[in-house]
């Protein structure tokens, strides 16, 4: 679960990329660095991200078996939500109980 900024958006084959500033981290399993690319499938069914918004992301790191592809991948059971302060406030307080 991470707060990012959307600094670019790119169509490739079925999915879309999404340049992302990240601005924190609430919880990971995986290392983020200060930018990423966040993929999007599209059969995902999310919110199309708007480039210069800012969004509460939960995505995870997929990598595929023969571990030629690692990359942050938005599933349909994560989620985009515009990130607010409040919203920000929450995520900080539910991951000190996780």
């Amino acid at each position: 679960v991470f707060h990012g900024r959307i600094l670019a958006r790119r169509l490739v084959g079925q999915e879309t990329r999404y340049e992302v500033e990240v601005a924190a981290r609430y919880r990971q399993r995986f290392p983020l660095v200060s930018r990423e690319y966040l993929w999007v499938p599209g059969t995902c069914g999310c919110p199309e991200l708007r480039e210069g918004a800012e969004y509460l992301l939960m995505a995870r790191r997929h990598v595929n078996h023969e571990h030629t592809l690692n990359r942050i991948l938005l599933q349909p059971d994560g989620y985009a939500r515009p990130w607010t302060p409040r919203e920000a406030r929450l995520v900080r307080e539910a991951a000190r109980h996780c």
